[in-house]
């Protein structure tokens, strides 16, 4: 295993050395604030690492009310191959994800009903177009428009009975199975995530 781990290091420190440029960058879209890193692995291919997060209200109804954040947490790894030159590109890769959507109801019957919603794939796989790569040289314009296969959202909710009675904290129970599949329906669309991040990078 230790010898496995010092190959593994090796073959990244290689590839960094024999790399013909490497850059920065800064960012901002759906993914949240992030930066990114990469460098160039052969004439028309690069790799990149970067993290973006953030949080975003957004309120969501089934047939209730929910006032949700939705808290992102994103780590990239991608390869961007620019074939017909450094300004387009095709990205893929892998964006290994801890994002999740909390949510509060309104009041129902005296409680309310709280919980949180996480897409399926922790690792989510990416694929996407782009302008610009990250490792070029000088400063220069970037942008990534594409799709996270999220997965389909997983609702995990509780009942919060506060001061109702055994009765009524009991009906209010028996609404959180059907709340969750109403609100992972709701939410269904949000396992093909888009991503649309514009930033600018530092190469050298």
């Amino acid at each position: 295993m230790r010898t496995l781990k010092f190959t593994v290091a090796g073959l990244a420190l290689a590839a960094a050395g024999s790399a013909q440029a490497a850059g920065i960058g800064a960012r901002i879209g759906t993914t949240g604030l992030g930066a990114d890193v990469a460098w160039d692995l052969a004439p028309t291919l690069s790799a990149r690492l970067g993290y973006s997060g953030g949080s975003v209200d957004h309120d969501v109804d089934t047939n209730i009310t929910y006032h949700g954040k939705l808290k992102l947490s994103n780590l990239n790894t991608f390869l961007d191959f620019a074939p017909l030159g450094p300004l387009f590109r095709f990205t893929g890769g892998f964006i290994f994800n801890q994002n999740k959507f909390d949510v509060q109801s309104d009041q129902v019957n005296g409680g309310s009903i709280s919980g949180t919603v996480k897409p399926g794939n922790s690792a989510a796989p990416y694929l996407g177009i782009g302008y610009g790569r990250v490792s070029g040289a000088g400063v220069n314009f970037y942008a990534d428009l594409g799709v996270m296969f999220q997965g389909s959202p997983q609702a995990s909710l509780t009942a919060n009975c506060g001061s109702l009675s055994a009765g009524q904290c009991s009906s209010l129970q028996s609404q959180v199975a059907s709340q969750q599949a109403q609100l992972e329906d709701k939410l269904k669309n949000a396992k093909y995530y888009p991503v649309l991040n514009v930033g600018l990078t530092i190469g050298f």
